[in-house]
């Protein structure tokens, strides 16, 4: 399903462009169905609100769809459980594998407009601070009933807080599965140079348990426009056969990161300030930067 983002006017003009992506990349109807954004009365923020944990043994998942109540601390609660299950119901899940989970106020008011900022979930383990959820020890018991393998790494508040959580975006990583099976915890250079917060993942590492590995990654300039590695977590569970039917130009490897590189290098503004927005020349120079990434990945003028 596309997000609809309608919170934030701002952000829904980005739907109609994504649903258009999203069918061209997943066009095979013997594998994908695209779902289009829901009405723009229900608040969905798509998968930055959404977590999945299956038994390593394989059987059912466990679906996680994290909403808000209300306005906490001035923010708006940006997902909204009817959307949630709107979602739900149209892709058919299982009703006794899916959970909906209610985000504490006080992680809405710190800021955490999105779960990712608070919680990830990767395989069998879910990794969320203490108070990412308004009951944490429902969801925890509700998931070791459906996924009894399951792992909670819970990160408590009197070692890391919330706020600190959030601005060195600990929860808004990359937790990934390795070859040996191990997983790798994908997290900002923020991270590192927090001591509270380094001082706890060394802990964990050194305690052993699935996440044995830390890998941080320089993303400064995402970061102060308020994203995070957790914006790559969009996540499509496919076969082989599945993954061969995606439209291979989605799909990056070494060669279109060159490629890429190579067109932000020679195509990207190096900065822009505020005065430059009405600068019509900034517009025409931002028109032939996406016109040649876009080329640069194989796509026809306006395909995507």
């Amino acid at each position: 399903s596309v997000a609809n983002l309608s919170t934030m006017p701002h952000r829904a003009i980005e739907a109609v462009q994504t649903e258009r992506q999203l069918r061209l990349a997943f066009s095979d109807a013997r594998y994908f169905r695209v779902h289009p954004p829901l009405p723009t009365a229900f608040g969905d923020e798509g998968a930055a609100n959404f977590m999945r944990l299956v038994s390593p043994a394989g059987g059912a998942a466990v679906e996680m769809f994290v909403y808000g109540e209300g306005q906490a601390g001035g923010f708006p609660s940006r997902q909204h459980r009817s959307a949630s299950e709107a979602v739900a119901r149209r892709h058919g899940l299982d009703p006794r594998h899916t959970l909906m989970v209610r985000q504490s106020e006080a992680a809405i008011a710190a800021g955490a407009f999105h779960n990712d900022v608070v919680a990830v979930a990767n395989g069998h383990v879910l990794f969320a601070h203490e108070q990412a959820f308004a009951d944490p020890r429902a969801l925890y018991d509700a998931v070791a009933a459906l996924v009894p393998d399951a792992v909670i790494v819970e990160v408590p508040s009197d070692r890391v807080s919330l706020d600190t959580a959030i601005r060195t975006y600990l929860f808004n990583s990359q937790l990934v599965t390795m070859p040996d099976g191990g997983m790798t915890l994908v997290l900002p250079a923020e991270a590192r140079e927090h001591a509270d917060v380094w001082t706890w993942l060394s802990e964990l590492i050194a305690a052993g348990g699935p996440i044995t590995r830390l890998e941080i990654v320089d993303v400064r300039e995402s970061m102060r426009n308020g994203g995070g590695p957790a914006c790559l977590r969009l996540r499509v569970q496919v076969d082989a056969e599945a993954f061969a039917a995606i439209d291979r130009r989605f799909l990056l490897d070494d060669a279109a990161c060159d490629r890429i590189e190579a067109v932000i290098a020679r195509e990207w503004p190096e900065a822009i300030a505020p005065d430059d927005l009405g600068n019509p020349r900034l517009w025409e120079q931002c028109l032939r930067a996406r016109s040649a990434l876009t080329a640069a990945l194989g796509f026809s003028p306006d395909e995507i």
